[in-house]
């Protein structure tokens, strides 16, 4: 009964020094920064292709202002991505009368 004591006694001081070593890391690290450029606000919009047998994702990226989307084809199962478009610029080539 004593050896069983003596044991659990050793274990808890054992446990206790883990903790405190935890607790000195913790407590030692240096803070977490935020990254300096924030990250896109996406907008997502489901979408259905007339033409064809699928469905599309539309993604906007509000930040970038860009424009992509995913299509996603039915008839054989494959997931088809789009090319970023730049909005900022496509708003701008219409302004000025582009098609």
């Amino acid at each position: 009964m004593q050896k069983l004591k003596s044991t659990l006694l050793w274990a808890l001081v054992w446990l206790n020094v883990a903790l405190l070593i935890g607790l000195a890391f913790k407590l030692t690290s240096p803070p977490a920064q935020a990254q300096f450029q924030r990250q896109g606000n996406y907008l997502m919009i489901p979408g259905a292709i007339q033409s064809g047998n699928g469905s599309v994702i539309y993604i906007i990226d509000t930040n970038a202002g860009s424009l992509s989307a995913i299509y996603f084809n039915d008839s054989n199962g494959q997931i088809q991505p789009m090319a970023p478009l730049n909005l900022n610029t496509e708003f701008q080539r219409m302004a000025n009368g582009g098609r």
